[in-house]
């Protein structure tokens, strides 16, 4: 049995989009997966374990993938950060908010 992919989950606060991200994923054979935010208001605050953790990271704004690379230039490979082009205008697990993340995490996994 192979290792699972382990992917991480980021928004501002770890409220809405990342949380229904991991809610959406968590479950998933093959998958490992965590949520987190770059907010100091952030329900879980991302850190450098997070980001040691992960293979792959899912941002859902280009300006997340920019305050990791600020804060953790040591831990961050552009390569691991996939940008998910989500704005910050649903709730958590809002149907065409699940619909998107499936939609765009699925091009990056290669499927479904």
């Amino acid at each position: 049995m192979s290792k699972p992919l382990r992917l991480l989950f980021i928004c501002s606060r770890n409220q809405w989009r990342s949380r229904t991200a991991e809610e959406v994923f968590k479950n998933r054979p093959g998958l490992d997966v965590r949520s987190a935010g770059t907010s100091p208001q952030a329900r879980i605050r991302v850190n450098e374990g997070h980001l040691r953790w992960a293979d792959w990271v899912f941002v859902m704004e280009k300006r997340h993938a920019e305050i990791l690379r600020d804060r953790f230039p040591e831990v961050v490979s552009d390569s691991a950060i996939r940008c998910l082009h989500i704005e910050d205008s649903y709730g958590f697990m809002d149907e065409e908010l699940v619909s998107l993340l499936k939609g765009r995490v699925a091009e990056h996994l290669g499927g479904g």
